[in-house]
């Protein structure tokens, strides 16, 4: 491993680590105490956003619970960069929010299609009255249900700004603090996006005493994934298609749970790799980076998973992974190559692209290095790749990780519970 790899690898470490974590939170608690001020919670909304519908419909239970002052900005779409893939983003968002509304008890139904632009300015216009009326947390959700209902005359509001003026505000704001996505939360240094990671806030401000209602079960929950012993084995002779790249620390922190699944179904789990996004062409900025890898770590922190002594494997180490991972599956191996590699290279600091480093990865796995080495750096992988992002892409998805069985497919390691409702599901 060079000296820069490890360098590297010894700084993510410490930004993604719990200490550093706990130390920003103190420092930022320290501040606010003598300043003399409230919890100040920033909530970022997309109008035309179907996660910031279903958040929207919880402000005010979580506004009730917790001694906090909630500022509303209305924001716009992500930028290019971080939707590079908007129609589709758009399409699977409707999609993935129906699905979500019902397993959360929330309003919303994917009409097929995105609001029109008149509708979208006459609910940022409704909007923007709610907020300068202090009566966000009432009327939003009213305002989101007849935007994605179609009803824009119902709306009301009134405004001579157009969308980008109502919204220009909000978007330099969310810009300063570092996101990019609508539904989010900012509160001291940190993001939490939509009721996915609601609970995660939840908990802070709980252990910061300002939680004003008797216990502490969130809002909404991370659903459970069962362990292999905890589930009938109903799914034999289904296939749990797990879409994964190495360069992807979620597809990392989701790699353990997915195999559970298909052992606690009897599902076949089948390793379907794809080139990750940045060596295809799809823009990372660091902004998202960032966001990403400190979501991931949090997430790992929860699920009791190591992360964060990062060696990026994108480019060589992921080619190098790749040619070996058939081989490794033609010996009856190939999840455990999967996970040592990612192991390695999420948690280790292992460089992957050195001879070193993937023999320790290699033979972690129970693999014969030597064998290995006549294997490595082969093209033969490229077409299988290739192959399975043309599936992915055909079902909607273009990111990682992503899941199928059968005709169910979802996008993201929080969409688990989505591939067990279809696993239960009786053979067609």
């Amino acid at each position: 491993m060079s000296l820069k790899t490890a360098l590297v690898s010894r700084i993510a470490e410490r930004i993604t680590g719990a200490p550093q974590m706990q130390a920003r939170r103190a420092k930022g608690e320290r501040q606010r105490v003598a300043a003399n001020s409230r919890h100040v919670v920033e909530y970022f909304h997309q109008a035309d956003d179907p996660y910031s519908h279903l958040t929207a419909q919880v402000l005010g239970a979580f506004s009730e619970r917790y001694d906090i002052a909630l500022k509303v900005h209305l924001v716009g779409p992500p930028p290019d960069w971080a939707a590079p893939e908007r129609e589709r983003l758009e399409a699977y968002a409707r999609s993935d929010a129906d699905a979500l509304a019902k397993k959360a008890g929330l309003d919303f139904h994917d009409p097929g299609t995105q609001p029109d632009m008149a509708a979208r300015i006459a609910a940022l216009h409704s909007l923007a009255s709610a907020v300068s009326e202090n009566a966000f947390s009432a009327r939003a959700p009213v305002i989101g249900r007849q935007l994605w209902s179609g009803d824009q005359d119902a709306m009301g509001g009134s405004s001579t700004m157009s969308a980008d003026e109502i919204t220009a505000t909000g978007d330099a704001r969310r810009a300063e603090l570092g996101h990019y996505l609508g539904a989010t939360f900012h509160y001291g240094g940190e993001w939490y996006w939509g009721i996915d990671r609601l609970h995660y806030l939840e908990s802070r401000l709980t252990e910061l005493g300002a939680r004003t209602a008797p216990g502490d079960t969130p809002l909404f929950a991370p659903p459970p994934v069962p362990s292999p012993r905890s589930a009938p084995a109903s799914a034999p002779g289904k296939a749990l298609h797990y879409y994964l790249s190495f360069r992807s620390p979620y597809t990392y922190i989701a790699a353990q749970r997915a195999k559970a699944l298909a052992d606690a179904y009897g599902a076949d789990l089948k390793l379907r790799f794809v080139l990750p996004m940045v060596m295809r062409g799809l823009p990372v900025p660091r902004m998202k980076s960032r966001y990403i890898t400190l979501d991931t770590a949090r997430e790992a922190r929860r699920l009791g998973i190591p992360f964060g002594r990062i060696a990026d494997p994108v480019g060589r180490p992921v080619e190098r992974g790749y040619s070996l991972l058939p081989w490794a599956r033609e010996q009856a191996r190939g999840f455990e190559f999967c996970q040592t590699f990612f192991e390695g290279v999420w948690s280790g600091g292992v460089d992957a692209g050195s001879d070193r480093g993937m023999k320790q990865i290699v033979e972690a796995a129970g693999l014969d290095w030597q064998a290995a080495r006549n294997v490595i750096g082969n093209d033969d992988w490229r077409a299988e790749a290739e192959a399975n992002r043309t599936e992915m892409m055909d079902l909607g998805i273009w990111g990682v990780p992503s899941f199928r069985v059968g005709d169910t497919a979802t996008w993201g390691q929080d969409r688990l519970w989505f591939i067990e409702d279809a696993l239960k599901q009786p053979q067609s």
